[in-house]
């Protein structure tokens, strides 16, 4: 359920996705998700569902030593996913603001304000991607 069929192809589509978030813009899981075309063999609905999971994972699993701004990545409610007060929430939102991300009193960023639009279409065309879906 938590690891995507390919996953190594997955997991280095959303690495490479990733890297392409600039300082100070923020993306969800889920429109990372939205970029990736479904595998042959899955069903585009349960693709839908898991896909924002496996970017969380690919994240997770993201080898040492390879450099990406996972911190950009928050849940598409604004949120940073960790639970509050935990150390990588901490660290996460730390990372966010000194991109110049702001958070409101409840701890949610303004998505109007700082979702990232995607990547460009060449990117797109060359990683055989989809335009992802809006934030905000």
């Amino acid at each position: 359920m938590f690891n995507p069929p390919n996953a190594k192809t997955f997991f280095e589509t959303v690495w490479e996705i990733v890297l392409q978030i600039p300082p100070g813009a923020v993306s969800s899981y889920g429109q990372i998700a939205s970029m990736i075309p479904p595998d042959a063999d899955m069903e585009p609905e349960r693709m839908r569902r898991l896909a924002p999971r496996w970017v969380g994972t690919a994240l997770r699993k993201t080898p040492r030593g390879k450099s990406i701004p996972w911190h950009r990545v928050i849940n598409s409610r604004g949120e940073i996913s960790f639970p509050a007060g935990s150390p990588q929430a901490d660290e996460q939102r730390r990372l966010l603001e000194q991109e110049g991300v702001e958070f409101d009193r409840r701890g949610r960023v303004d998505l109007r304000r700082f979702a990232w639009a995607g990547p460009d279409e060449a990117f797109l065309r060359r990683w055989d991607l989809l335009p992802p879906r809006a934030l905000g």
